[in-house]
């Protein structure tokens, strides 16, 4: 039996043209794969809490006494000083 050889296949493209349209498209395959859908989130369920927060604050310095604020600010500021 003689044996010739048997001819390769060529799995990679060897024209530049059709190698770079095979990368760009495995490439967006992978990028739309990975992408998630995004949410809407519904406005009328976002408005209390949103509500709440700008509301918050204020209605909590109010309530407590200014020594105990006093009390609050020193320790945040004695906590920003320990980062440094």
């Amino acid at each position: 039996m003689l044996h010739l050889g048997m001819e390769k296949k060529r799995t990679k493209p060897t024209d530049i043209n059709l190698m770079a349209f095979n990368i760009a498209r495995a490439i967006n395959k992978e990028s739309e794969a990975q992408e998630e859908p995004v949410r809407e989130k519904n406005p009328a369920a976002v408005a209390p809490y949103h509500l709440g927060g700008l509301t918050g604050g204020k209605a909590r310095g109010e309530s407590i006494s200014a020594k105990k604020r006093k009390e609050i600010a020193q320790k945040a500021a004695q906590k920003r000083w320990l980062k440094q």
